[in-house]
């Protein structure tokens, strides 16, 4: 299946709104508010969405075939850390954030 480059903007856009998203919550939002949002495997799994997120869009921008199995990564650690965000609570735009570039990243991967 070919991707339209329309569909690839909107994957690599999504990516870098999560990245955004995952990174500046985890640093401005999660470290102050300590606690639960600083429970070492929620941290980390925020920290591993930013960074698959920022590769899988890397690899859509400069072309590389294996975008594929990125974004099926990618996909895979958007729900959990949507998950995760949504069980430790008051992170709305993490969790949607993380829905939407899953739900972009498995149509790129298919």
């Amino acid at each position: 299946m070919n991707h339209s480059s329309m569909e690839m903007q909107n994957c690599i856009d999504a990516c870098l709104a999560c990245y955004r998203t995952c990174l500046g919550m985890a640093s401005h939002h999660c470290l102050p508010a300590g606690g639960r949002h600083v429970e070492p495997t929620h941290f980390r799994l925020m920290m591993a969405c930013a960074e698959i997120c920022r590769t899988s869009a890397h690899f859509m921008l400069i072309g590389l075939p294996a975008h594929r199995e990125t974004c099926r990564a990618c996909a895979q650690v958007c729900e959990a850390c949507a998950r995760s965000c949504d069980e430790v609570g008051d992170m709305h735009d993490c969790v949607e954030q993380c829905r939407r570039c899953a739900d972009s990243c498995r149509r790129m991967a298919a």
